[in-house]
C-alpha cells in the first residue's frame, strides 16, 4: 500500500492538507504544482489498496483520471470546492464537494476534523479571499486584531507564492513549502521561526508595490480590466493584486490579463464581493478557462478572442 497526497499548490491546497497530515500523519507521495496547474490526478500512478488524498482541484477538470485510479482500485479521499459536475459512483470514493461561494477546501477540511486545527483553515480562507468567512471562523480562537491580522497576511502570502506559469516563477516550489510549513502546529511560530516565511514577505512586498502602480486600462462602475506585461513578477502577484481590488471595490468586477509571448492573455477574474457569482461561468466560455464563482481564471486566452472576452465580462457585471 501506498499513499499519494495531491493537492492545489496554493494556500487552500497547503493549508488543507497540512490540517489532514497534522490530525492524521502519514508519509506519503506529494503531487502538486503552481496554482493554475489543476490537471494533477493524471500524474498519479495507483494500484488496489492505495490510498490518494486530493484537495482543492476541481473534479469536473479530473474526471477520467479519477475514474482510473478507482477502477485499478485506490480509494480516493477528494475534497474541494469548485465545479465538480456529475460524481462518479464508487464505494471507494469518498467525496466531500461544496462550491458555496463562502467556502473553501480547508474550511471542509477543518469541520471534518472538529476545529481541531482552526488557525490553518482560518489562514487559508484569508488566502482565498474570504476574508468574511476567516473572520466568522476565527470567532472561537479569541484572536487579536494583530493576531487576526498577522494570519490574514500569512494566507495572502502562500496564496501568493503558487502563482505563476511554470514553477520557476516561484519564490519556493509548493512541495517544498509544504515540508517548511509541516512541523509546525501553530501558525504563529512557523512566521516567527521559519525562512520561509520571511523570504515570502519580502518577495511579496516588492511585487505588489509594482502592481499598485499599473494603470487601468478600462474602468467602469460595475468592472475595471488591468493590463499588465509578461514578467516573473507579474505571474506571480496576479492574483493577489486582483483580491486587494475585489476587497478594496466590492462592487465591482475585476479582471487582470497578463500579456503572453505569443500575444494572447492569461486572465484572472475577480467577481464583485457584493454578488460572488459568474466568474466561473464566464471563464469557461473560453478555452482554458474554470474555477469557481467568486474567483476565475483563463490560462491562455488567444488575442483574437479579447473584444469577446470584453463583451462577455461586461455582460456578466455590467
Amino acid at each position: 500500500m501506498k499513499y499519494v497526497d495531491v493537492f492545489n499548490g496554493d494556500a487552500d491546497g497547503i493549508c488543507a492538507l497540512h490540517q489532514l497530515r497534522l490530525a492524521e500523519p502519514r508519509q506519503s507521495e506529494l503531487i502538486t504544482g503552481v496554482k493554475r496547474d489543476i490537471s494533477l490526478l493524471k500524474r498519479v500512478q495507483a494500484a488496489a489498496g492505495d490510498c490518494v488524498t486530493v484537495l482543492d482541484i476541481s473534479l469536473d477538470k479530473n474526471r477520467d483520471d479519477l475514474i482510473r485510479l478507482l477502477d485499478a482500485g485506490a480509494s480516493v479521499f477528494y475534497c474541494d470546492h469548485h465545479f465538480a459536475g456529475d460524481l462518479p459512483v464508487a464505494d471507494r470514493l469518498e467525496a466531500h464537494i461544496n462550491t458555496d461561494a463562502d467556502v473553501c477546501t480547508s474550511l471542509l477540511v477543518n469541520a471534518r476534523l472538529g476545529g481541531a486545527h482552526l488557525p490553518w483553515a482560518v489562514t487559508a480562507a484569508f488566502g482565498d479571499n474570504l476574508f468574511a468567512a476567516a473572520r466568522t471562523a476565527a470567532i472561537p480562537l479569541n484572536l487579536s486584531a494583530d493576531q487576526l491580522s498577522r494570519l490574514e497576511h500569512l494566507g495572502t502570502l502562500v496564496n501568493y507564492n503558487g502563482y505563476g506559469v511554470t514553477l520557476d516563477d516561484l519564490y519556493i516550489t509548493p512541495d517544498d513549502l509544504y515540508r517548511a510549513i509541516a512541523p509546525y502546529d501553530d501558525p504563529f511560530a512557523f512566521m516567527d521561526e521559519s525562512p520561509a516565511y520571511t523570504q515570502l514577505d519580502e518577495g511579496y512586498a516588492a511585487d505588489i508595490r509594482q502592481a499598485r502602480e499599473l494603470p487601468v486600462a478600462i474602468e467602469e462602475p460595475a468592472i475595471a480590466m488591468i493590463m499588465m506585461p509578461d514578467a516573473p513578477w507579474t505571474r506571480r502577484v496576479s492574483g493577489v493584486y486582483g483580491n486587494e481590488l475585489a476587497r478594496q471595490f466590492p462592487d465591482r468586477a475585476h479582471a487582470l490579463l497578463t500579456e503572453l509571448p505569443d500575444g494572447g492573455y492569461r486572465i484572472s477574474v475577480r467577481a464583485p464581493l457584493s454578488n460572488k457569482t459568474g466568474a466561473d461561468e464566464l471563464c469557461m466560455q473560453f478555452p482554458t478557462g474554470g474555477g469557481r464563482k467568486a474567483a476565475a481564471g483563463i490560462n491562455a486566452l488567444p488575442a483574437p478572442m479579447l473584444n469577446a472576452f470584453i463583451d462577455a465580462f461586461r455582460r456578466m457585471y455590467g
